[in-house]
């Protein structure tokens, strides 16, 4: 029987923390579609006070940087490391496009008088989407860290487990955000 290796991309303790966070995510998850179920006309009426177009450029802005960090990876894996860090910048240019589109939609669901006492859908959606906005940041962070020690020659093809686990995480980060759209903007 031949045995095949599997590469974890990144570092192990990474997967150990993107584990629990998707753990924690998919709690609020359940706590929300229980609560919709027991009061489906509160969030069916109030899911449609979102903005959906700004949902979904948030989603294709999200698919978009996920897509360019794996091309980094890719370009890290043939060496190519400025086109490695070009990606890099895009993603991160994306992600910061994320938490603009939202903190426009934030300032005018707040300029509207909502707030998480609103109702029980809103103390959910403005939840969710603000610890998901608090992971944006965070991954922000974490790819702008290996940009610059991409930048300054910290990784090549035999040394990527810093970049594979910056990506790891952003693409979690993306998979929360596939989720919660389509379950707070779109599904009734």
């Amino acid at each position: 029987m031949l045995k095949k290796n599997i590469h974890l991309p990144g570092d192990l303790a990474i997967w150990i923390f993107i584990f629990a966070e998707l753990l924690v995510f998919a709690i609020f998850f359940i706590v929300y579609a229980v609560a919709k179920n027991q009061h489906p006309e509160l969030f069916l009426l109030s899911q449609k006070s979102l903005d959906k177009t700004s949902g979904t450029l948030n989603t294709i802005t999200l698919i978009t940087s996920s897509y360019f960090v794996a091309l980094s990876v890719l370009a890290m894996q043939e060496n190519k490391v400025k086109q490695s860090v070009r990606w890099l910048l895009a993603a991160i240019v994306c992600g910061i496009g994320f938490l603009v589109i939202k903190s426009i939609e934030y300032q005018h669901i707040f300029s509207q008088g909502i707030g998480l006492d609103s109702n029980l859908f809103y103390m959910f959606y403005l939840s969710l989407t603000a610890f998901h906005f608090m992971h944006v940041v965070m991954g922000l962070i974490i790819l702008s860290a290996v940009t610059v020690k991409a930048y300054n020659g910290g990784y090549n093809s035999q040394s990527m487990v810093g970049i594979e686990t910056g990506a790891s995480y952003w693409h979690m980060v993306d998979l929360v955000w596939i989720i919660l759209f389509p379950l707070v903007y779109i599904l009734p």
